[in-house]
């Protein structure tokens, strides 16, 4: 950098003093005085500002999350914990163990595993080699994990964000960051009695839920692919109309159809053979129809396929849960990976509900068997037989809000059991000490983070928050040793002796 002259030295004193100078400094010298170093300094500091300065002085700046994500609320944080408490012990009860994977994954890892929604992989910018994207779903992070750590079995359950690069719908619970439930078993079993347990939990789950009235359509990709082939399509064009087929529960047939025909080339004749199968659904008595198919019985994936679907249906029926599955031929689940049985939770809706919403009410859990994902990982191509759910957390939390919106329901934000408060002044070193004791014995306790509260403020604060017991310390129950125990809904207040109080606040909180 050259020398700057005097002239151009005191224009930047006059530049920097009203930059970098705290108020009230002195400016003592020119520029020119200090050392070429002091004077890069300053001006290095000097341009940092001014690029600085735009940024801070913009009016136009929105405060706002980014599309397709959402803040949630304390009383929306208390419906989603009861409902992710709901599923989770469901997990527990059936024998899985809780397993957590990254939030990105190695970008080759999601690479050709989603069929035509890898387009909807969120990509991350390199940062120092290794090219990466945020997880799309918690499947095939689980698949990568045993085959990098050659797990053969493995009963495992997994609750995290997942990121998809959509178009958000947030009326419909549908999201770009959203939470999921997954439930997997993997390991070498007899066909269809791990499968009938997956049901059998979502079956669980729904009910204890109590989101209605729900009905789990059911097929298997091998009848699809036999399906296709026996209808005439290419075996090229398996995935992309597999993928067609999967969005009949959003779109009529004839919009379907469409689509195949006008855009992926399938010629009418196959998509009519095609629409013959896929509006047909029913229960075992369906699986026994399609056995006797002159088409479909000629292809031996497809017999396969059927063969499970009729053991499925055997072990449902055991399970106690045979009528609310529903084989269905038109359910695809569009994702590459599903090589079996495939399964989709949708809730019924009432008559109003069938009015507006005549296609979809909207899939609330789904799933499937996908052999082959895990032999994509292992270098030596090992397959681990896996199949496993997964529980639409978003779209069930958008219905259970609506629903206590509906009934007006209050949601306490807070666990708070006892409330510390003193009718008097200077009590604040009394309630700290009492309230410690209940801390130290497991109590949720709260208290106002003032010298002296008025008596009336603390006990509306109660009342707002729903807490159900209030400790009262004055002057008279120091004197007397002993503490006020208040009833909050009741206003009934007893005295309790002090070494008594711990006892008397776990008997009445196990009694309520």
């Amino acid at each position: 950098m050259p020398q700057l002259g005097l002239l151009h030295g005191r224009v930047w004193a006059s530049l920097l003093g009203k930059l970098l100078r705290p108020p009230g400094a002195v400016c003592i010298g020119a520029v020119h005085s200090h050392s070429q170093g002091q004077r890069s300094m300053w001006v290095a500091e000097a341009v940092l500002v001014s690029q600085l300065k735009p940024h801070q002085e913009k009016s136009n700046f929105i405060i706002k999350t980014p599309k397709g994500t959402r803040d949630l609320t304390p009383q929306q944080m208390v419906v989603r914990e009861k409902i992710l408490d709901l599923v989770v012990s469901c997990f527990k009860r059936h024998g899985a163990k809780g397993l957590d994977t990254p939030a990105f994954e190695l970008k080759e890892v999601l690479t050709e595993k989603y069929g035509e929604d890898s387009g909807l992989i969120y990509d991350l910018q390199d940062q120092g080699g290794e090219l990466l994207s945020l997880r799309y779903d918690l499947t095939v992070p689980f698949a990568r994990y045993l085959a990098m750590n050659k797990v053969k079995k493995m009963k495992r359950y997994h609750v995290g964000k997942v990121w998809r690069r959509e178009s958000p719908t947030i009326v419909q619970g549908r999201y770009r960051e959203f939470c999921q439930c997954d439930f997997d078993i993997a390991g070498q079993f007899d066909p269809m009695i791990p499968d009938a347990e997956c049901l059998k939990i979502m079956c669980e789950i729904l009910s204890g839920l109590q989101l209605g009235d729900f009905l789990i359509k059911v097929n298997d990709r091998r009848i699809l692919d036999g399906m296709f082939a026996v209808c005439g399509v290419p075996e090229s064009k398996f995935h992309t109309i597999c993928s067609s087929i999967d969005k009949l529960g959003k779109m009529s047939w004839k919009d379907v159809r469409h689509e195949m025909v006008a855009k992926k080339g399938l010629a009418p004749e196959v998509a009519d053979r095609i629409g013959d199968y896929v509006q047909c659904h029913g229960g075992v008595s369906l699986v026994e129809q399609m056995f006797q198919d002159p088409r479909l019985s000629q292809n031996k994936q497809a017999l396969e396929g059927l063969g499970d679907l009729k053991l499925l249906f055997e072990y449902v029926t055991l399970f106690g849960i045979a009528e609310k599955i529903s084989f269905d031929l038109s359910l695809a689940r569009g994702l590459d990976y599903y090589t079996g049985v495939v399964y989709e939770a949708v809730l019924l809706p009432t008559p109003a509900q069938a009015e507006e919403e005549p296609l979809n009410v909207g899939s609330v859990a789904a799933g499937g068997r996908y052999d082959g994902l895990v032999g994509m990982f292992d270098p030596k191509g090992h397959k681990v037989p896996c199949v496993g759910l997964s529980i639409g957390v978003e779209r069930i939390f958008s219905i259970v809000e609506q629903k206590m919106k509906t009934f007006g329901e209050k949601i306490r934000t807070t666990e708070t059991q006892v409330f510390v408060a003193s009718p008097q002044k200077n009590f604040l070193q009394e309630r700290l000490k009492l309230i410690a004791e209940l801390w130290d014995a497991g109590i949720k306790a709260e208290l106002l983070y003032k010298n002296n509260p008025k008596l009336l403020t603390q006990l509306h604060y109660c009342e707002n928050m729903g807490i159900p017991l209030v400790v009262i310390v004055g002057e008279q129950e120091l004197k007397e040793g002993v503490i006020k125990l208040r009833s909050v809904a009741s206003r009934e207040e007893v005295a309790i002796k002090r070494e008594n109080l711990v006892a008397e606040i776990q008997k009445r909180l196990s009694e309520s």
